[in-house]
């Protein structure tokens, strides 16, 4: 065997190789990032990599191979299924189906009103009430949300915005109401509202009063919830919204810092509330790229939390993340063809190391999954935990010459994205500048041109079509009666409540937001006296205003 051979000699075999070879013309040369890739990686393309620097063992900094020391041989990943939809009975029958299938942690899933901050019963939510999540007015939906399960056992995943301190505050009181103290819950509330101005858009204050709410959640957190995540910074939405994984990445670690700093300028300490952030990231269909960019991820945000944000404790460096498997890569043709999407996307996920996972439906183009659908997909989470023999072997990638190379060109590329923000004053002013909108835009515009003229394929969409296709998989339906279900029960709920008890929580609430008074202790009391989230949202808006995004294109 030859001694190692020398870059000169490496690098005359490969470009041979590479004058040689006839790639086929649907073989693509970069990333979905547009990051350049070669036919062939060799020791040169990572020669500058620094194993103790760069790399470390598996619960060591900067965490790139992990943030536990035995990862998946020490406990499995969470195995989570978004779910949500009509009232709050019926996605509790949908919870605990998917536990006795073997489901570890929850998921909710909300529907547009609730998202928005508005009850079943409002104008506005006319029409959209249970239909894209279940529908969470009061903490007495919340009780019945999850009647029967136990919260004590339990880790319970909301994706929730703008009215998240609301939602939580039910979460918390139906906790307490069955004597489960605040102490020893445990799971996350999404609360990224800087996400929302770029992506989702399902906000309701401007962003100063809402990054104020925010700093009032993670110092009621670390005092009382001390096992939650208080904030789960998401690129899901970025990604879904056509964002590259790059994109995804530099915009998500942005906001990320973001919340730090506004932590910071309120007075905590960075060690108190840094270890309750979490991640939430996409896992799209480009295989290695999203593999990368999850270790990129977990060695930037160590870094930083160390160099520049001082951070002392270790699990104020660690970034822990949950995964989805792409909702946007999913086709309403062909959907069975959704199932090995997911399949691979899942995969991905596990091989970056993520903490928790949720494998998307092969329905869900067309609608909120069936049993049947979240069932597979269930299953496909456990036989990638069980069968493929991937979970045995603490980061298996490591070392690979792609691997590596790929991590490195992601962390430079989400620097330099990092870099402009930074000029542009921060991401709050990014934000209301436009900048990651458009490019979130200019990005959806190139990945979808490439689909047209087919220089990406998508199977069964522009290539590998059956003529005259049938869908015949069955399809969730929601029952019309769903709306009027919950209009009664807001009737009912505001006939036997103590109402002089809600408007004198209500006016708590306004009061905490005139001042600087933690907002989460009267919220946590509106709740309990059964005042609406439509309620305690208009307390807040009567004081904070609403936010009007300003024309970006």
């Amino acid at each position: 065997m030859e001694k190692q051979q020398g870059g000169k000699q490496v690098n005359k075999k490969l470009n041979k190789k590479e004058a040689n070879a006839q790639s086929p013309k649907r073989i693509i040369n970069e990333t979905i990032s547009g990051i350049p890739i070669k036919a062939i990686y060799v020791p040169t393309d990572i020669k500058t990599l620094n194993y103790n620097r760069d790399l470390g063992f598996p619960g060591e900094y900067p965490f790139t191979r992990g943030i536990r020391e035995t990862m998946y041989r020490g406990r499995p990943w969470t195995m989570r299924q978004f779910s949500g939809f009509g009232t709050s009975k019926d996605t509790n029958k949908r919870y605990k189906f998917l536990l006795a299938h073997g489901e570890t942690g929850l998921s909710v899933a909300f529907d547009f009103p609730t998202l928005y901050g508005r009850d079943s019963d409002d104008s506005i939510s006319t029409g959209e009430v249970g239909k894209c999540g279940v529908a969470i007015s009061s903490l007495e939906d919340m009780e019945t949300l999850f009647d029967g399960i136990p919260l004590d056992k339990v880790s319970t995943s909301m994706t929730i915005n703008g009215p998240a301190s609301v939602v939580w505050a039910f979460y918390i009181a139906a906790a307490e109401n069955r004597g489960i103290k605040s102490n020893i819950l445990r799971g996350t509330i999404q609360n990224d509202i800087l996400k929302e101005y770029i992506a989702q858009k399902s906000w309701i204050f401007p962003p100063e009063p809402s990054m104020r709410i925010i700093t009032d959640i993670m110092e009621f957190g670390a005092k009382h919830v001390p096992q939650w995540n208080t904030i789960s910074i998401s690129g899901y939405h970025i990604r879904e919204a056509g964002s590259t994984a790059v994109q995804e990445l530099a915009f998500t670690l942005a906001d990320g810092f973001t919340y730090v700093e506004a932590g910071i300028k309120a007075g905590l300490d960075v060690d108190i509330f840094a270890p309750r952030l979490s991640y939430f990231f996409n896992s799209h269909l480009d295989f290695f790229e999203e593999i990368a960019k999850y270790r990129a991820a977990r060695r930037i945000w160590a870094r930083e939390m160390k160099n520049k944000y001082k951070a002392k404790k270790q699990e104020s460096l660690l970034l822990r993340f949950h995964t989805q498997t792409a909702g946007c890569t999913l086709t309403a043709q062909q959907p069975e063809n959704n199932i090995v999407r997911t399949a691979f996307q899942g995969l991905a996920a596990v091989l970056g190391g993520t903490q928790s996972l949720h494998t998307n439906s092969m329905d869900e183009t067309w609608a909120l999954p069936t049993e049947k659908a979240v069932l597979i997909a269930l299953r496909t989470q456990q036989l990638i935990a069980n069968e493929t023999g991937v979970a045995n072997v603490i980061d298996p990638l490591a070392g690979s010459y792609f691997i590596e190379s790929l991590t490195n060109e992601i962390e430079k590329e989400a620097y330099k994205y990092f870099d402009k923000i930074n000029k542009l004053g921060g991401m709050v002013k990014a934000i209301e500048n436009g900048f990651p909108q458009r490019e979130i835009a200019d990005a959806a515009y190139r990945y979808q041109k490439a689909v047209e003229e087919k220089r990406r394929i998508v199977v069964g969409v522009n290539d590998f079509v059956l003529d005259e296709e049938k869908i015949e998989i069955p399809i969730l339906k929601i029952n019309k009666g769903v709306e009027q279900e919950q209009h009664k029960r807001l009737s009912d709920l505001r006939k036997k409540r103590n109402n002089n008890k809600v408007q004198k929580s209500l006016k708590a609430v306004k009061h905490a937001a005139q001042t600087k008074e933690n907002i989460m202790y009267p919220i946590l009391d509106a709740a309990k006296a059964y005042a609406t989230l439509g309620e305690v949202c208009n307390a807040m808006k009567e004081v904070f205003g609403v936010y009007k995004e300003p024309p970006m294109f």
